[in-house]
């Protein structure tokens, strides 16, 4: 009869505040009320990410004074410390999280913040059949994007996904749910990521980006379950236009006499304003994941992401069709496995690639020749875990093909790195 009454009674927290029955015994009442509580109170949680570089080809003890940081590489730094707070309330629901870091120096700054409504799905799980969410939230798009930062095997997401989706966080409407094998997400948003080199959470122009993802999650036999799916965003770039500027005389002193000659005045003529203009960005792409429990060792995982977008890169090499007077394609892509070795243990590896303009081309001599500007990354990562608390180690093999040699000619940049980083959660 109690264990009855206590379904009921949980049953009524979830799905809202219901009166109390006339004839229920003081205690269910009590419990009634006590659930009821929790269920609408603040649930609190977070994580903090420490890293150590320990080696970084590219660190030099110097300054790049075009910004004033320096460029010492090897160093601690709190990658990541978030707070989360969670509140439901029946088909009312919302969270607020705060990132603290010292990646560019210390800086606190909000990553997460939403307003959901749903109807929630069958039990056990409560999946929402439907749910739609406004505010600052996940870009939902592909895998890995979306993948928590706490929960991700590897330090950081591929070149590709940093370069299109910097930050990783947009600010807009979501709509989203889940029935049996397939979910499905669908969001109108600013189009200005919170990592963006450019306009970071801030839009500059009226129109809106489109972009959603379908997938399908299920176990294919027992032991045996594949994620896939298939995202796309469509929206609008924005090229800063240039203020009107005025004639400027300029004295060169040419055979360094220190005396005024006609011939050393020139004038460089003012131009008029040019406007601000929009230009057309795109992307599609494909993800998948297969995990295969792999007996006392424990799961082993296959993983995969192709992107190929038009005038998307708003952080590695910014796009702007307008100034290059030709669309810019990029593709990107990974590769990668991970294996539990016990309870405690996981080896991984990544392979990634990304080209921001696979049309790229260069002036040898009297020959305008392709010249591939790819960045790529082998990741070999080793994690000690218990739960969500990790200690890790990753080594990144990274090939840039933007460096330069003392000759001037392209070659690649030496930029490897040792990075140790440790977690916790609570």
């Amino acid at each position: 009869m109690r264990a009855a009454l206590f379904a009921a009674t949980l049953a009524g927290a979830w799905m809202g505040a219901q009166p109390a029955l006339a004839d229920e015994p003081d205690d269910v009442a009590a419990l009634r009320a006590r659930v009821e509580a929790l269920e609408k109170g603040v649930r609190l949680s977070g994580y903090a990410q420490v890293d150590f570089t320990i080696m970084d080809q590219s660190s030099q003890d110097e300054i790049n004074w075009s910004t004033g940081q320096p460029l010492n590489n090897d160093r601690f730094t709190l990658r990541r410390g978030h707070v989360r707070a969670e509140s439901e309330q029946g088909l009312i629901s919302g969270a607020l999280e705060l990132d603290a870091n010292t990646v560019n120096g210390p800086q606190v700054r909000p990553i997460d913040a939403e307003v959901r409504i749903g109807w929630p799905g069958p039990k056990p799980t409560r999946t929402p059949w439907f749910d739609a969410t406004m505010g600052l939230m996940k870009i939902p798009f592909g895998f890995e994007v979306q993948e928590l930062d706490n929960i991700r095997p590897f330090l950081e997401r591929a070149t590709v996904l940093r370069a299109l989706f910097p930050g990783e966080f947009d600010l807009g409407l979501r709509l989203q749910g889940k029935w049996r094998w397939l979910d499905y997400q669908l969001a109108l948003m600013n189009g200005h990521p919170i990592g963006e080199a450019q306009f970071p959470a801030i839009d500059p122009a009226h129109a809106k980006d489109m972009v959603g993802r379908v997938g399908v999650d299920t176990e294919i036999v027992d032991g045996v379950r594949l994620r896939i799916g298939a995202s796309g965003v469509t929206g609008t770039g924005f090229h800063t236009g240039t203020p009107p500027t005025k004639d400027v005389l300029v004295w060169r002193d040419t055979n360094e006499d220190g005396l005024v000659q006609a011939t050393e005045i020139q004038v460089i003529p003012g131009h008029a304003a040019t406007a601000s203009q929009q230009f057309h960005r795109f992307a599609v792409g494909g993800d998948a994941r297969l995990t295969i429990r792999a007996g006392p060792l424990g799961d082993f995982n296959l993983l995969a992401e192709l992107v190929w977008g038009s005038n998307l890169d708003r952080a590695v090499v910014v796009a702007d069709p307008i100034a290059e007077s030709r669309d810019l394609r990029e593709v990107g892509w990974y590769v990668g496995a991970t294996q539990d070795l016990g309870r405690y243990f996981t080896v991984g590896v990544r392979y990634d690639s990304y080209n921001p303009d696979a049309d790229a081309a260069q002036q040898l001599a009297a020959n305008l020749v392709p010249r591939d500007l790819s960045f790529s990354t082998l990741a070999t990562m080793f994690m000690v875990h218990y739960g969500l608390n990790r200690l890790l180690f990753e080594y990144d093999k990274n090939g840039n093909a933007l460096g330069i040699s003392p000759s001037g000619a392209p070659t690649t940049l030496a930029a490897d790195t040792l990075t140790m980083r440790g977690q916790v959660s609570f």
